[in-house]
């Protein structure tokens, strides 16, 4: 099982100019503020990176264009699953030419598969590729909770199955992943407020969109972790918590992207569907953003 992929990745946001277009100079930049944040890898075409909202054309563009930058500072990793199978098998072949280090693939999420078409699809993706792939569990949208058996199960029979990201917000099944199943698969908790606990945990790492916003304060947690100095991590995380809770209380993705822009680094919105946070909940990130220490300076180099 490959030990390459660990630590805080963060899950990049897609930046849109005013006309709705994906704003590929900002992408850039978003690349580099992460990294320069320390964190070790990062994530094209996420949820936080709004892919639902994005063409196929999309998809492809902003992976190669995230790839270009990060030019092998740190692993990336695209999050290639669709709605079809043909589709997800398309993104990801594409992404593994294209360079990526790990595929991320999400199940289908309008109609709920059973376990055995879940089986199937993930299989089937994954034997398309001969790079590690990495599961996403997201019930909330998908319908369908992998359980820890489940992707143990998956983890054995297929050989590029070596991660999992488990978004389902519920510390007990990622404990289950990390204790039971760390033999076969290396577990990322993708719940931003569950940073500490997962880290604590044992988790192989993390995978934030906030990360975004706080690149070097997160990493910061994790290196105290690392050092098992968890006075200074419960520390550092207590001045963290309350921007991570308004961020976490509000829809998710507009509340990264505002909080990016009341740090001064404009992103500008989601795109339609999605709306901006309110102008309550706006200010009240604005705030929070800016009564944060100064971030601290990464305390370790970001490897690719």
């Amino acid at each position: 099982m490959s030990q390459n992929l660990n630590g805080v990745l963060s899950a990049l946001v897609t930046p849109f100019d005013s006309e709705g277009a994906v704003d590929e100079t900002t992408l850039r930049r978003v690349v580099d503020r992460n990294i320069d944040g320390g964190v070790h890898g990062v994530v094209a075409c996420g949820s936080t990176g709004e892919f639902t909202t994005l063409s196929g054309a999309e998809r492809r563009m902003v992976v190669e264009t995230v790839i270009d930058q990060v030019a092998g500072r740190v692993p990336v990793v695209a999050q290639t699953g669709a709605q079809s199978t043909a589709e997800a098998i398309q993104l990801s072949q594409h992404a593994e030419k294209a360079g990526v280090s790990v595929l991320m693939v999400v199940t289908p999420y309008y109609e709920p598969l059973s376990i055995e078409e879940t089986k199937l699809y993930l299989r089937t993706v994954a034997d398309s590729v001969s790079i590690p792939v990495m599961l996403y569990n997201l019930p909330v949208a998908t319908g369908v909770n992998m359980t820890p058996e489940l992707v143990g199960e998956l983890a054995r029979e297929v050989e590029n199955i070596q991660y999992v990201k488990d978004t389902t917000g519920d510390i007990a099944q990622a404990g289950k992943l990390i204790h039971h199943y760390g033999d076969v698969v290396s577990t990322f908790v993708g719940w931003d407020s569950l940073l500490l606990a997962a880290l604590t945990e044992g988790a192989a790492g993390v995978m934030a969109g906030t990360a975004n916003v706080i690149p070097a304060e997160l990493v910061s947690i994790h290196a105290a972790i690392a050092d098992r100095d968890l006075d200074r991590a419960r520390t550092e995380w207590e001045q963290l918590y309350p921007l991570m809770d308004a961020i976490m209380s509000a829809p998710f993705v507009s509340a990264v992207k505002a909080a990016l822009n009341a740090r001064g680094f404009e992103v500008g919105n989601p795109r339609l569907p999605l709306l901006p946070v309110d102008p309550d909940v706006d200010a009240a990130i604005a705030r929070l953003a800016a009564a944060l220490p100064s971030a601290p300076m990464p305390r370790h180099a970001a490897v690719g």
